[in-house]
């Protein structure tokens, strides 16, 4: 426990938006993740500043990247807010029609075609998104207030040009056991104590995306719940230095890569992505900002509609899967087998796949349908289409670009032997591919293929990809059920001259 008082906790609460500064740019972001006095543990060690650390900070980059690419191009990535009556990263705008859909997934290929990793930011749009309707429709059940905080909360998130990260996912224990029937409560996240203020949390959530990276943290549930579950069914905004948390980096392949000399053999040296395990040790939340407190009911509800944009989300490996397919096309290049037509095929096959993940995400977009409160909401038929393809076709991408890489990606030696003054001369001697290609120029993209396949970004190329916003049964369990196989079955059957048998379509 820390040994801060709760009611210095609670005393807190008041000078959360008073200690910020709104943030402009990327160099700004940066700057507001310096000195928040975060407990943060990596390699066994507590971190003192975690954006001067070598391994922590190329996520950091990814993240001030977003708001980079919003003051380049505005039109891409921002959006008029209706809210503050100003334009709005489109990070943090609250999406009031399809095209609204449309453009954040274009914008999200283009975040990945800038970065070739996971620039954490699409799980707290999504989850910005489906608050909106969820508090509304509490409201109209339970008389409760929650819509209202949560469009105050945001007048606030949009005006500071803030980043909410997604708290969602429980470790959850036994996995044949619900909440409250855990050994361990602490497995998911649940109400400790209410005060006249507001309420206390304990768990963890678990491979939490850009979690460290972000200002706020937005928890809520990550199951459907039951009444014996209701201390679990809590939805509230935690700032990222709250007291009481705790992060603990999780590793990534090659990870350590990025406390070598020199940049070529971390492939990408400028951005990567983060997961951790926060830990909420009794943390404190004012009502304020607490936006569901024992409404299980709609637990279920939220996640879905919370898979529905997320899954759709998925659309920024496509942005990745540019960079893949650049990074083959060049390597063949690089090697003089670029004209083989072989070669162009399995380019061609790249593209095919990586574009049909594009396709049925768009479409999701286009096919968006309004809901009670205003917003709209991906097809989620069409949405869990898109991440189930996700969780194929980016191996298969990244096969085919191994495959035109060649054993040399995995055989190369390290940077410091090619700068040897006596390894080094070998090594460019018989490494030099094609005449006018450096053979730097060839290290480099065997090292960016390998960082995205098998290096610290195939986390988010891949790994993440399949265990992302839900495991591929979890997208074949919402197909099944809005696959409405007895409808296709009646228009077989009309045209085949079948006789509908009524008790059996029931």
């Amino acid at each position: 426990m820390n040994a801060t008082t709760p009611d210095r906790r609670e005393e807190f609460a008041a000078e959360r938006w008073a200690r910020f500064r709104p943030i402009t740019d990327g160099k700004s972001y940066i700057e507001s993740l310096r000195g928040r006095a975060v407990t943060v543990y990596l390699f066994g060690e507590k971190v003192e500043e975690p954006v001067d650390h070598p391994i922590i900070r190329p996520s950091i980059n990814a993240l001030a990247d977003t708001y980079d690419l919003a003051v380049e191009d505005p039109e891409l990535a921002t959006a008029h807010s209706e809210l503050i009556g100003a334009p709005v990263n489109r990070f943090l705008h609250i999406v009031g029609s399809p095209q609204d859909l449309v453009m954040k997934n274009r914008m999200q290929r283009r975040m990945g075609q800038r970065t070739g990793t996971c620039f954490q930011r699409c799980a707290g749009l999504d989850t910005i998104s489906v608050l909106h309707s969820i508090t509304y429709d509490i409201d109209r059940k339970h008389g409760t207030t929650y819509h209202q905080r949560y469009l105050d909360f945001m007048k606030q998130a949009q005006a500071n040009n803030i980043i909410v990260g997604a708290g969602m996912t429980d470790p959850k224990g036994d996995r044949s056991k619900r909440p409250s029937e855990q050994a361990d409560p602490d497995l998911f996240m649940h109400v400790s104590r209410r005060t006249e203020r507001g309420l206390y949390v304990r768990g963890a959530k678990a491979h939490m995306t850009g979690g460290l990276n972000s200002h706020w943290i937005c928890v809520m549930p990550t199951m459907n719940l039951g009444p014996a579950d209701s201390d679990y069914a809590v939805v509230g905004m935690v700032p990222g230095d709250a007291e009481g948390l705790t992060y603990i980096y999780g590793r990534q392949s090659c990870d350590t890569r990025a406390l070598e000399k020199g940049e070529i053999d971390k492939g990408n040296a400028r951005f990567g992505g983060q997961e951790t395990l926060v830990v909420f040790d009794d943390v404190f939340i004012p009502w304020e900002h607490v936006l569901m407190n024992g409404e299980y009911a709609f637990a279920q509800e939220m996640v879905a509609r919370f898979t529905s944009y997320h899954r759709a989300s998925y659309v920024c490996k496509t942005g990745l899967g540019d960079v893949m397919v650049g990074a083959a096309a060049a390597i063949a290049e690089y090697n003089g087998a670029d004209q083989a037509s072989h070669v162009k095929d399995k380019l061609v096959e790249m593209t095919h796949l990586n574009e049909t993940i594009f396709s049925s995400a768009i479409a999701s977009a286009h096919e968006a349908k309004p809901l009670e409160s205003g917003i709209y909401m991906n097809d989620g038929m069409l949405a869990n289409v898109c991440k189930h393809n996700v969780t194929r076709f980016p191996y298969e991408i990244s096969r085919l670009a191994q495959d035109l890489a060649g054993g040399l990606m995995v055989t190369l030696p390290s940077e410091a032997d090619f700068e040897h003054d006596v390894a080094g001369p070998i090594l460019r001697k018989y490494f030099q591919g094609r005449a006018n290609v450096p053979v730097e120029h060839r290290q480099r993209m065997l090292r960016l293929i390998e960082n995205m396949t098998l290096g610290r970004n195939a986390v988010g190329y891949l790994t993440e990809s399949l265990h992302g916003a839900g495991s591929p049964q979890a997208q074949r369990i919402q197909i099944l059920r809005q696959m409405e196989v007895e409808r296709k079955k009646g228009y077989a059957e009309e045209l085949a001259g079948v006789g509908r048998n009524e008790e059996r379509a029931g």
